[in-house]
């Protein structure tokens, strides 16, 4: 009988589907990919510019107003190649591919899932809406339904598309929590037997070890806004903090502005709970206690963008996660809330070169993932050396679908 041996694309085949079973936050994100990037004579560069939706106001009565249709759109930036190198011999290609998978490729492909889903989960430094205490790890049941009150608000679509992505100690503290509530036997019994939530509250639960963690700025001070008109726009000058602190505020952390008040994206009526806006620079506070806080969302009060209740005040009083100091210096993780569309995964081909032993890609459109593998072949050592690599992007599409989870 013939000899059978592993072809490089048989390995690169596997080295895909492993990667897909180990990503955890990024299978529940909205994925963009082209391959484009790989076909010669049509580049389309590095970056991927995706559309969102325009926002109108609508009319009453029978009179017609037209209004302008205005798309905006995202880029994402696809700016990190992430690989593993790796090599093996003859007799390593002999093998049945799941006792390779097992030897090589699974500990390759860990790395680079973890590095993908770490990336993406980075992302909560552009997501403003926050519930939780910096510091102390949610137990209560509201505190995570308060997060899809957020998004809520924001009208993410009820569409079965909700995902929490949760540290290991949120999510053991919440099934302890929840261990005598009434739920179905079948969830009961996978919360016992598997110690993970499941499904609840309008949301699919995952743990996922990469979350990120967030540690508050030094803060200090009464902070105050400080403007003799109502300030609107993507920064606010402030006053009243400690004298030439350096991070009094750090990017991703969250303030809110006393009177500046969220409303629903939708309706544009006020919900009455403070606006959280997210700070997108680490910002100091000079010699007489002064500091300009650059913000995300920008504020804007009316039209069709309207997303606060109104600008912020002349000596609107300034908290940051709820509190003027008290979270100073916290170290926070950060888990998700959020609907499939809140961010984005941006996947493409990387070119195959010529010259080589062997190459081969193998990219999944639905799953928005591709993956190259190169061989080579030493002579001297009886090894194929072999670099496996991914090239993406990430972006936060619309981080007024997603909710912080602070713990």
């Amino acid at each position: 009988m013939a000899n059978t041996l592993l072809t490089i694309a048989m390995i690169t085949r596997e080295a895909l589907r492993v990667l897909e079973n180990q990503l955890t936050f990024t299978r529940q994100v909205s994925r963009q990919f082209d391959d484009k990037f790989a076909v010669e004579g049509a580049k389309i560069g590095t970056v991927l510019n995706v559309r969102k939706p325009p926002r109108y106001i609508g009319r009453t009565g029978q009179a017609i107003s037209i209004e302008s249709a205005v798309e905006t759109q995202v880029a994402v930036s696809l700016d990190t190649q992430f690989g593993v190198d790796i090599s093996f011999s003859s007799q390593d290609l002999a093998m049945s591919i799941d006792d390779f998978s097992d030897r090589f490729i699974v500990p390759a492909i860990a790395v680079v899932a973890n590095k993908i889903d770490s990336d993406g989960l980075k992302l909560y430094k552009q997501v403003a809406n926050a519930v939780g205490a910096p510091g102390t790890t949610p137990s209560a049941w509201l505190t995570y339904l308060d997060a899809g009150v957020k998004l809520d608000n924001a009208s993410a679509p009820q569409d079965g598309k909700r995902t929490m992505v949760l540290t290991p100690r949120m999510q053991a503290t919440l099934v302890d929590a929840l261990k005598g509530l009434f739920q179905s036997a079948s969830d009961i019994a996978s919360q016992y037997r598997k110690g993970k939530m499941g499904e609840s509250g309008g949301f699919m639960f995952f743990m996922d070890q990469n979350v990120g963690t967030h540690t508050v700025g030094a803060l200090g001070g009464t902070p105050l806004a400080n403007a003799a008109a109502a300030q609107t726009g993507g920064t606010i000058i402030t006053n009243g903090w400690s004298n030439s602190i350096s991070g009094v505020l750090k990017r991703g952390d969250v303030v809110q502005f006393a009177g500046a008040f969220e409303v629903n994206l939708q309706s544009r009526e006020n919900v009455g709970i403070l606006k959280d806006f997210v700070v997108t620079a680490d910002v100091d506070s000079d010699s007489s206690g002064n500091a300009t806080i650059p913000i995300s969302p920008a504020i804007v009060i009316s039209g069709a963008s309207q997303n606060t209740s109104a600008g912020v005040a002349n000596d609107a009083i300034v908290t940051i996660f709820g509190s003027a100091t008290a979270y100073a210096n916290k170290v926070s993780p950060t888990a998700l809330a959020f609907h499939q569309d809140a961010f984005t995964l941006a996947c493409a081909d990387l070119p195959l070169p010529k010259g080589v032993d062997m190459a081969a890609r193998v990219s999944d459109k639905q799953l928005g993932i591709s993956i190259r593998m190169i061989r080579d072949y030493d002579i001297n050592t009886d090894q194929f050396p072999c670099r496996l690599d991914v090239l993406y992007g990430w972006t936060a599409l619309r981080p007024e679908l997603a909710c912080r989870i602070q713990g």
